[in-house]
């Protein structure tokens, strides 16, 4: 999840285990080691730019890494300013409690996350909140001040309580948005290979439905409150390396690069509708029921066998794309 999220979780996990002495710096700690996973985007090459994508929520967000991680920040923020109230111990409890909190909290969304590496490099995704939430995040970061300010540890409890409802309700409103997915495509005679819904952004209420069948991906929207309202969407081919990109060698990197994006993006690749030589995750839109991508890998045919392809963005937001996001959010 986005950092100020992730520090707000591991402040209150921290604070939740702190004396009524030290609520603020058991609040510091937790909310700076919680973040400090994901320092792990510092890894990154020019030559190469798709490494990125596989050390980014890698050893740093694993579970056997916690104690290692808590380490490196208590020796760190310890040394800072943490010795002048607490004992080295304390330190290390404060600072591994808030660290522990960020990689359970990255599986929740739809990235993908190694929680189990390096015994499975599997990528860990449970769907139920987005990258980025308010509706999770402001009552955490009002609670972790509350109590800083009167002192009471009882609020941190109420905010953990407060994430761990939010992300409880995440998963229902997933289980009834697959449910209705499933439905859609049984209209359509379809049987889908696998099916997924993850939220849309900020909210728990529009969701974005992806299910594959033998050659092609279908994208669709539903709406879930007391009724619910379903967005039909597009589809498009599924990837055919071979047939899309028949210039390209097997034993190119940029052919490597096919794989490695497939991994990252749990093998929902299409080439670009909109793009030449562009290869898309569609997992990812800014208007969850159609093509949109937010990022994707672009091949070039005059590069060499020992070059990469490119990584690139395409998170252009317009006033149409808002529009229409806000108007499917609100249910027309």
């Amino acid at each position: 999840m986005d950092p100020i999220s992730q520090g707000a979780l591991g402040a209150c996990a921290s604070q939740a285990f702190a004396d009524k002495s030290k609520i603020f710096i058991a609040a510091a700690l937790g909310f700076l080691s919680g973040m400090a996973p994901d320092l792990d985007v510092l890894i990154a090459s020019t030559d190469d730019p798709l490494l990125f994508l596989e050390y980014h929520r890698q050893f740093t967000h694993s579970l056997l890494f916690i104690p290692i991680g808590g380490l490196i920040c208590s020796l760190f923020f310890h040394h800072l300013f943490a010795h002048r109230q607490l004992s080295f111990r304390l330190t290390y409890t404060f600072c591994t409690l808030g660290y522990a909190t960020h990689g359970l909290l990255d599986s929740c969304t739809s990235y993908g996350t190694q929680l189990l590496w390096p015994f499975s490099t599997m990528r860990i995704a449970w769907h139920n909140i987005s990258i980025i939430d308010p509706f999770f995040t402001l009552p955490i970061l009002c609670l972790i001040m509350w109590a800083v300010v009167s002192k009471r540890r009882t609020l941190a409890h109420f905010a953990c309580a407060w994430a761990l409802s939010y992300l409880c309700l995440g998963a229902v409103q997933r289980e009834r948005a697959e449910a209705l997915g499933h439905a859609l495509a049984v209209e359509r005679t379809h049987t889908p290979l696998r099916l997924h819904a993850k939220p849309s952004l900020g909210n728990l209420l529009l969701w974005k439905i992806v299910y594959e069948t033998e050659d092609r991906f279908y994208v669709d929207a539903v709406r879930i409150l007391a009724t619910s309202s379903i967005y039909t969407g597009d589809s498009v081919p599924k990837l055919d390396t071979q047939k899309d990109f028949p210039w390209l060698s097997n034993d190119a990197f940029q052919a490597n690069d096919i794989n490695r994006f497939a991994w990252f993006s749990n093998g929902y690749l299409s080439k670009d509708p909109e793009r030449p030589n562009t290869i898309i995750d569609m997992r990812y839109s800014i208007v969850p029921n159609s093509i949109d991508p937010l990022w994707g890998i672009q091949l070039d045919p005059q590069r060499t066998a020992s070059e990469h392809a490119d990584f690139v963005s395409m998170r252009q937001s317009t006033t149409n794309h808002r529009v229409r996001f806000i108007a499917m959010l609100r249910g027309n």
